[in-house]
């Protein structure tokens, strides 16, 4: 017997809309999930990502727009007949009972045979690697376990999708990239769909094919993460993807896409992302892509910095009061003169507006 997700062939949301009074925690949220495909919601908090997640559990009514699975309509149905797996992240274990029972309790609620529910639950136990620990109670083991339970709690039922709610967002620095790795390495294994919510880019970045932005309740861009990460399509996005510095711009001169602008005192190069008709332009910029060199074109004062084992990471400000985040190969100190600069592939640039 092989746990495996349910066939289907996708998951559609066809203009979900949430609203809590006059807020619209949602708007026209529209997108195709094909067949096992991991999806990451991320954005700040209060973006509606976890609205959107409770949305397609069914625990929140949707107030406008549709969900399909395949050709069947399923926002009208109650959470228990969509199918599919839950994790959550405060794990919701049962705390008086095994693990073995935690994991088959999905299983007992819909009055399989005894036999077939032994299997299921030995086959989840061995997928997460928690077979010798079985008969153990959720407090007598770690939090990693403790996730790993809810997560074979949740595909032992064999859905066709499994919601995640920032299932990591309890466990320390080291903990969360095992994990990472341990629900990639059953998500390939078990051909489900996934969506996965959190507000950590590295973890969307690691574990999805797919990332979808969200802010104020839209979908800002939906991409790989290579496409989030090197061209975000706007500078909210940006910003959210790691790109620090975000900065008014006056626009001097195109060529194509490549565009010449003035930042406080100093002129550098960027490559334009959306149209900038006018003069007011956004530059973006990654710390890691901002280094000093002798002919630098940004002058500016070292205001912090702190070594991070190949590098150092620091605060500068130009004597137009502009902070800019930066890294350097090697040590600076407070109050130290930098020329800083980037690569024109490196500074992207979006239509002006507040910065």
């Amino acid at each position: 017997m092989t746990i495996s997700a349910k066939n289907f062939r996708e998951l559609r949301l066809e203009g979900m809309r949430r609203d809590f009074g006059g807020m619209n925690a949602l708007k026209d949220i529209s997108l195709t999930v094909r067949r096992g495909e991991f999806i990451a919601l991320l954005g700040p908090s209060g973006c509606g990502k976890s609205t959107a997640l409770n949305c397609l559990a069914g625990l929140l009514p949707l107030t406008g727009g549709s969900i399909w699975l395949d050709e069947t309509r399923i926002d009208h149905l109650k959470p228990e007949e969509r199918g599919f797996g839950m994790v959550f992240q405060n794990y919701a274990l049962f705390p008086h009972m095994s693990l073995r029972k935690n994991i088959g309790f999905g299983l007992r609620m819909q009055k399989l045979p005894r036999e077939v529910i032994d299997a299921k639950v030995e086959e989840a136990l061995a997928l997460v690697r928690l077979t010798k620990q079985a008969d153990k109670l959720p407090g007598q083991i770690s939090g990693g376990q403790q996730q790993r339970v809810a997560i074979a709690r949740a595909i032992v039922v064999e859905p066709p999708l499994v919601l995640m709610d920032e299932p990591l967002s309890n466990l320390d620095a080291k903990l969360r990239l095992e994990m990472r790795a341990e629900i990639r390495r059953i998500h390939n294994m078990i051909g489900c769909s996934t969506i996965y919510v959190t507000h950590d880019q590295d973890e969307a970045l690691s574990l999805a094919d797919r990332i979808v932005v969200l802010r104020d309740g839209e979908m800002r861009q939906v991409g790989t993460p290579h496409e989030l990460y090197a061209r975000p399509a706007h500078a909210d996005v940006a910003e959210f993807m790691g790109y620090r510095n975000i900065l008014k711009a006056q626009a001097q001169s195109h060529d194509g896409a490549r565009l010449r602008m003035r930042v406080g005192g100093a002129e550098i190069a960027g490559c334009a992302i959306e149209a900038t008709p006018g003069r007011d332009v956004i530059a973006a910029m990654r710390p890691e892509d901002l280094t000093p060199s002798e002919h630098g074109p940004i002058a500016a004062s070292v205001i912090s910095a702190e070594y991070r084992g190949r590098d150092f990471y620091g605060l500068a400000r130009t004597p137009e009061g502009l902070d800019l985040w930066f890294r350097s190969d090697i040590a600076v100190r407070p109050g130290e003169a930098l020329r800083l600069g980037a690569p024109a592939e490196r500074v992207l640039v979006y239509a002006g507006g507040a910065a």
